[in-house]
């Protein structure tokens, strides 16, 4: 993260402080230990120098849980710094998915070189909001999980077309016309039949997909129904499962006939005429992140949607940061008392 960025934060006498010592850039992550976000300090890989921001709030899917997973991953493995902003109670700094309309440390993405985005119907107000449209606007890249594709439901009228059921020239909203898919509806039967990744065929040679096959991406989570728009290039389908294991076999009928895409790319024109590259799935929830074949996927989506694809190893590096044990998906079941701080790397 940028010293200037970082330095936002600071009290005045701590920034004069560091600023006069020759090793300050040793000591700026400490002074952040009670911020509201956290940071993962990017290793010496192929990232270093790429700063990714990952927002989560949702009250279901436990991004608060995957995206933290996702960043130590993408630091230790990868090099990239990453910073993991969270849904916060204002009245005692923990981590509350239900409180739909704060998110602090937006401005952080003003230095950011990728968005990985995690939301669900959040309500922010505008001076949060804005930081996200400035983002978008800037052309830069997007990756979006899960309930990404309907993030926002706003009431102020100031960003009304960034709302996952906008009615103006930008309908479907933000999900729609940047991700290529708004809110549908589930297409698997809802905590009954999960998914099976499989790989479509003219893009196995897609670099996103590398070092992944048909059958290594699973999650329990549901296959979503969509209609991707005409700039949509589906990489994986989603083939419906009977039951709630991998090696359930698929549902019989029209659910797999034909299967619905759960992972695509994307570009979309700013409004400053730039073109951002957009990496979208409809997986993602917590308990998703135990299959190393999705974490791959999404840790070479990073890479491409920066322009590092020719660096994408041929099975790249995904084990898991730390002890790992999700939450089932389901709302009101997030672990409550949790501060940002307590999830950095011990």
């Amino acid at each position: 993260m940028k010293w200037t960025t970082l330095s936002r934060w600071m009290p005045q006498w701590l920034v004069m402080v560091i600023a006069l010592s020759p090793c300050h850039l040793v000591i700026l992550s400490p002074c952040h230990a009670g911020d509201p976000w956290v940071v993962y300090n990017g290793s010496n890989g192929p990232g270093k120098g790429k700063h990714i921001v990952l927002v989560s709030g949702d009250e279901e899917y436990r991004s608060e849980e995957a995206l933290p997973q996702l960043g130590k991953i993408l630091a230790r493995h990868h090099g990239f710094q990453c910073t993991v902003l969270f849904a916060i109670d204002p009245s005692d700094g923990t981590i509350n998915p239900n409180k739909n309309d704060n998110i602090p440390g937006l401005e952080m993405l003003k230095d950011a070189d990728l968005l990985v985005l995690f939301t669900r119907f959040r309500n922010l107000p505008d001076e949060q909001m804005k930081h996200i449209v400035e983002y978008v606007e800037s052309g830069r890249p997007i990756l979006g999980l899960r309930t990404a594709t309907h993030a926002f439901n706003l009431k102020s009228k100031t960003y009304a077309k960034y709302s996952w059921n906008s009615k103006t020239e930008w309908r479907g909203g933000f999900g729609r016309q940047v991700l290529g898919e708004t809110w549908v509806a589930h297409w698997g039967r809802h905590g009954k039949e999960s998914t099976r990744g499989i790989l479509v065929k003219d893009q196995k040679d897609n670099p996103i997909l590398r070092g992944i096959h048909d059958g290594d991406i699973w999650g329990p989570t549901d296959v979503y129904e969509v209609h991707l728009t005409s700039e949509c290039k589906p990489l994986v389908l989603g083939q419906v499962l009977q039951g709630m294991k991998p090696t359930d076999p698929p549902v019989e009928g029209k659910k797999n006939d034909p299967m619905m895409p759960i992972a695509w790319t994307k570009t979309y024109q700013s409004a400053s005429g730039k073109i951002g590259r957009v990496f979208t799935t409809t997986m993602g929830a917590s308990p998703d992140l135990q299959s190393e074949g999705l974490r791959r996927l999404l840790v070479n989506a990073a890479y491409w949607a920066v322009g590092m694809e020719d660096k994408i190893p041929a099975k790249s590096n995904v084990e898991l940061v730390g002890e790992y044990k999700p939450l089932p998906f389901g709302f009101g079941g997030y672990k409550k008392g949790v501060k940002p701080s307590d999830l950095t790397i011990k």
